[in-house]
């Protein structure tokens, strides 16, 4: 590995230790929101957010539908106008020519009143969407203090864990691009395979990963290792302290 690959290897047990504390706060996040009675109310207020939202969504498609509908009658209507005043103003003699303006007026109208129909149709349909959305709105309010009521101590617990979970992610993020990419990405093969500790330090010749004591003969070939010093035993990265 290039010297560029040993790139704040002396960060690496930050890394670790951050990363043990995010896994010790999401295992007991889950342990928390495992609980029976928490994660039926979780499920049902989750359900109603859901629920919500999708009539939301639904809600700002009317209104754009609408919207779309009422710049087409706009324009129609000028349309209209016009071939209205082509019609009576003089300026087209032929009866052949005036009878095609009657007809196209005809058209416009036809369209038109076609269309406000439609944007009476979604007027209703929004003010009852409006009234089924104020009701989910106060049985997602429900559910939620439902879920907070249940959840009591735990739910502050839970709280404080997510706060502390969103700190912690950030240090990690801040963190990763000190660190040398191939460092990072063997860092974390070795974290998916033991059990979460990819790097451990070296104290007194013994590796903190797997408490063994390296022999002699090993460390005095790691002082020749151009690479990250690997452990004999567990084969993490060992970092001297």
């Amino acid at each position: 590995m290039a010297t560029d690959g040993m790139r704040g290897l002396d960060r690496l047990l930050d890394l670790q230790e951050i990363d043990l504390s995010i896994d010790r706060l999401e295992a007991r996040h889950r342990e928390l929101e495992g609980g029976e009675e928490i994660g039926a109310a979780r499920t049902l207020a989750d359900e109603a957010e859901r629920r919500l939202g999708d009539m939301r969504l639904e809600l700002d498609g009317l209104s754009r539908e609408q919207g779309r509908l009422e710049s087409e009658a706009d324009s129609l209507s000028r349309k209209e106008d016009a071939e209205r005043a082509r019609l009576y103003d003089g300026s087209v003699a032929n009866p052949k020519e005036l009878e095609a303006i009657r007809h196209e007026v005809e058209n416009l109208v036809a369209r038109r009143g076609r269309i406000e129909d439609e944007v009476l149709d979604l007027m209703v349909r929004r003010e009852e969407l409006d009234e089924t959305i104020r009701r989910a709105e106060a049985e997602h309010r429900e559910a939620r203090d439902r879920l907070t009521e249940v959840r009591g101590e735990a739910g502050r617990e839970l709280d404080e864990i997510e706060r502390t979970l969103v700190t912690r992610r950030k240090e990690r993020e801040a963190l990763v691009p000190v660190i040398a990419e191939d460092l990072v990405e063997l860092y974390e093969e070795l974290r998916a395979q033991k059990r979460g500790v990819g790097a451990a330090a070296l104290v007194d010749g013994v590796c903190q990963g797997c408490h063994q004591k390296l022999s002699p003969l090993e460390l005095d070939r790691m002082k020749r290792v151009e690479g990250p010093r690997r452990c004999e035993y567990c084969r993490r990265i060992l970092i001297p302290r």
